[in-house]
């Protein structure tokens, strides 16, 4: 796969350090309350987002975290830990909690503190913007991508993908005061790189939300000009070319596409 073509390649390896998950004795009603504090409260931490999971898990799934907390706690050193962290990662990832794991995968980042390991927790929770239904969440999530990305780029300045990446975030949840911050960081990014694949597929997928097909057209031929079995570019140009009512023109696209689900 072309280096930056997906910015969400490697979600299966994210790390996170887990709380514990067991059983609670407080009432129902306790815990309601508690949990509408939380997430209507003025900022949200991982407590709330703890909160808000907790009661989704079943006795099973709060059995496995609770048994991997009980395996963290006895941990000693940093290398156990974050095999650890490893393995409950993969579990809320199950959970189809990305903004718990990504809380979670930038504490092995301040560990590691690697450009891989800032990559990873940037790209897990700009998927927790893209799946929270709270406005709240995706706000958390997003500040703590913007942090994640940033330290990617200040180990590794060269990097693309990283930029790109810190752009999908601004474009994601765009600011009121910057509403365009990210789009005009992925155009510039264009511009010093105009045969980068991944930022072209980013702008290409970022104008088909706003409907500008042409330029979207404009862009996947230059991505294929360069990749002609490229799928992701394949794929997409059918979907422009039937939006520009180019339909008759969309069969060799689609062959190297192959079946859409």
């Amino acid at each position: 796969m072309t280096k930056g073509q997906s910015v969400l390649v490697g979600l299966s390896l994210l790390l996170f350090l887990g709380l514990y998950f067991g059983g609670s004795i407080k009432p129902s009603e306790i815990k309601s309350a508690e949990k509408s504090r939380a997430l209507n409260s003025e900022s949200t931490d991982i407590n709330a987002l703890l909160i808000d999971a907790k009661p989704s898990l079943s006795p099973l799934q709060s059995a496995e975290l609770l048994s991997l907390e009980t395996r963290l706690s006895q941990a000693e050193e940093d290398t156990t830990t974050i095999s650890i962290y490893k393995d409950i990662a993969s579990t809320w990832y199950k959970y189809k909690r990305a903004d718990i794991s990504g809380h979670y995968a930038l504490k092995v980042a301040e560990i590691e503190n690697t450009e891989s390991a800032w990559s990873i927790a940037g790209t897990t929770l700009t998927l927790g913007v893209k799946t929270a239904t709270k406005d709240k969440i995706k706000k958390y999530c997003s500040s703590k991508a913007v942090k994640a990305f940033e330290n990617a780029i200040s180990l590794n300045p060269e990097s693309v993908q990283h930029r790109t990446n810190l752009a999908i975030c601004y474009a994601e949840y765009p600011s009121a005061s910057n509403p365009m911050q990210g789009i005009m960081m992925l155009l510039e990014l264009n511009k010093k790189h105009p045969d980068d694949i991944g930022v072209l597929l980013t702008l290409a997928r970022f104008g088909m939300q706003t409907g500008q097909y042409e330029k979207v057209e404009g862009r996947l031929q230059r991505v294929l000009s360069m990749e002609p079995n490229n799928k992701s570019a394949n794929c997409m140009m059918v979907d422009v070319l039937a939006q520009l009512e180019k339909v008759a023109m969309a069969g060799p696209y689609q062959a190297k596409c192959g079946s859409k689900q």
